[in-house]
């Protein structure tokens, strides 16, 4: 007979809640077999398994993409040309959001001087004037 483990096992091994676990297996990325007591009981490639997930997570992959390369894997394919793939859509999202934030910052900056230079007049009705002088239409 193989070796199984129960939830409680592959928890410990993997430092992972057994809710995790649980949450896993609901969306496919783990599997596990019922035994006549009702346990949920784990191959031992389980807990390799898990840390594959928690490597893949640690680099930015959400749990949808582990899941393609998971279900490529169990296909018999190699996954490492969609990793790549989605690592390098990854870095793309990261440079247009470091262009976006960079902007951003320079928007900020230019309130912090104008602001520090003069003081707008505050007129009935106005919480900060400071705030009354930024323009809702951001350029994008």
């Amino acid at each position: 007979m193989a070796v199984r483990l129960k939830i409680g096992e592959v928890a410990k091994q993997t430092a992972l809640a057994v809710g995790a676990l649980r949450y896993y297996e609901s969306l496919g990325l783990l599997t596990s077999e019922r035994g006549d007591n009702g346990y949920r009981y784990y191959s031992p490639d389980a807990v390799q398994q898990v840390q594959f997930i928690k490597k893949a997570q640690a680099i930015g992959f959400s749990l949808e993409e582990i899941g393609e390369v998971l279900n490529l894997h169990k296909q018999g394919d190699t996954p490492c040309g969609l990793v790549q793939s989605l690592l390098q859509e990854k870095i793309d999202q990261l440079e247009s959001q470091i262009r976006q934030m960079t902007e951003f910052k320079a928007e900020l900056e230019d309130y912090r001087d104008l602001w520090a230079s003069r003081q707008p007049q505050t007129l009935p009705g106005n919480i900060c004037p400071l705030i009354e002088t930024v323009s809702l239409i951001r350029n994008s």
